[in-house]
């Protein structure tokens, strides 16, 4: 039985993000580490784990990273390898739930709480923990699974983020 009808949104760990992609965040080692004990954790607490990739539109031309076909648009393998039988959201928006599968995935596992984690923080994590479409549901960000250009962005999104939505880590959540 799902502990709570939570689910674990991993959001964008692709590798533009990592050294040797288009867009290197900093921490994005700590970061990894951190989200793969995290799915393994919801794994062992039956607790859905749900991917998201963002795909660049080409509607506009080549994006300056997460374009089709490249290798960086590609899931981290680090993640791949412990979330293997995760359900896979594509979005072309910062917004996970905007024009995706996401809300349908989440009615289907019963979902009530998202644990929210992921890059960027003051992006993509944001924009989906604040989406009207998160308000049917209690967001929790795991603030040591997620990253961003620098720490003090990180900490500014999460600062900001604060106000409405729970901020714990993957130790306290899972």
């Amino acid at each position: 039985m799902k502990k709570a009808n939570r689910a674990l949104l991993v959001i964008d760990l692709q590798n533009d993000y990592f050294p040797d992609g288009k867009f290197p965040l900093w921490n994005t080692e700590s970061t990894l580490t951190n989200v793969q004990n995290a799915i393994k954790k919801a794994i062992s607490n039956d607790i859905p784990v749900i991917l998201v990739q963002h795909v660049a539109s080409g509607k506009a031309g080549a994006a300056p990273f997460f374009n089709a076909g490249t290798p960086g648009v590609a899931l981290h393998p680090g993640i791949l390898e412990v979330a293997h039988d995760a359900k896979i959201v594509i979005k072309k928006f910062a917004d996970s739930f905007l024009e995706t599968n996401l809300e349908n995935i989440l009615a289907e596992e019963k979902i009530e709480e998202i644990l929210l984690c992921g890059m960027m923080t003051q992006n993509c994590v944001t924009h989906t923990a604040l989406s009207k479409s998160a308000e049917k549901y209690k967001i929790s960000i795991l603030a040591d699974c997620c990253t961003t250009v620098s720490e003090m962005i990180h900490n500014i999104a999460l600062n900001g983020l604060a106000p409405r939505v729970t901020l714990t880590t993957s130790t306290d959540a899972l």
